[in-house]
């Protein structure tokens, strides 16, 4: 089994208009090309976390049934993607109409909005039923920072060209990946959460099983891997990112947001339940 717990496909009335509405907007991006930069990444983060919002109040059983497995994986990606393809158009044409004076602005200040608005329903959401707790998603935000700036300074300390290469994406596909794996370890080791993925899972109950599990926890060895394969793949992506850059750089922040994501959906659950 390779596929995450509660994968779960819409019905076939809800899913094909979905990508029907997905094809459009990406044909529609691929017609107008707009520029991918690092700029342009950065300002999908919140995109990234917003799709995580909706996800949690999914699992916080606020949408009405008929329309909630929208908001479940795979779906939730779909409608994600979309939302924000669509304000990336709007904001191809607010600049060539001089209204805006980049694209990214609109993109970025739109991601943030729909963002926080949905992350204070979710704190609210808690707040009322008396399940607030943010130390822990707290800690592991912290320590997800942490981890970050070590392993980044010595990428640019030992491989110099591939940080300043990868620039701000590269920055945040570490960030990303490490955000996702001390979340998972925080709420496997601290919490008592269940991994979903299995591959995941199975690297935790290694950790688990080592001498060191006692001491440090089980989830060290995870949060490890999650590093070293981001740093990894940024060193094979680099003469990517050198020769095409439109391409390599939307794969990077689409790997960012396979880690974000999770990640920000681990410490939103864990502030609430």
């Amino acid at each position: 089994m390779v596929l995450p717990e509660g994968f779960a496909l819409p019905p076939w009335y809800l899913l094909v208009p979905l990508l029907v509405v997905l094809g459009g907007t990406l044909a529609l991006l691929w017609a107008l090309e707009p520029p991918v930069t690092d700029r342009t990444v950065i300002s999908f983060a919140p995109w990234m976390m917003f799709g995580s919002t909706l996800q949690v109040l999914y699992r916080l059983e606020a949408f009405p049934d008929s329309i909630a497995v929208l908001f479940t994986a795979p779906s939730v990606y779909l409608v994600t993607a979309i939302v924000a393809g669509l304000v990336w158009v709007v904001g191809i044409f607010l600049q060539a109409g001089g209204l805006q004076p980049t694209i990214e602005r609109v993109v970025g200040v739109a991601g943030t909005g729909f963002f926080v608005v949905f992350a204070m329903f979710i704190v609210l959401s808690g707040w009322n039923a008396g399940s607030f707790s943010p130390f822990w998603p707290v800690i592991a935000v912290v320590v997800a920072g942490i981890v970050t700036a070590l392993a980044w300074v010595a990428l640019g300390l030992w491989f110099t060209d591939v940080a300043a290469t990868t620039g701000a994406t590269g920055a945040l596909v570490v960030f990303g990946q490490t955000i996702d794996g001390v979340s998972t370890a925080v709420g496997y080791a601290v919490l008592g959460s269940s991994e979903e993925v299995p591959l995941s899972r199975a690297i935790l109950e290694v950790g688990k099983s080592l001498p060191t599990a006692e001491y440090i926890g089980a989830g060290w060895l995870f949060v490890l891997v999650k590093v070293v394969l981001a740093l990894v793949v940024l060193g094979l992506f680099k003469e990517y990112v050198e020769e095409e850059p439109r391409q390599a750089r939307t794969i990077l922040g689409l790997l960012a947001a396979i880690g974000l994501g999770p990640g920000v959906h681990n410490t939103l659950l864990f502030l609430v339940t």
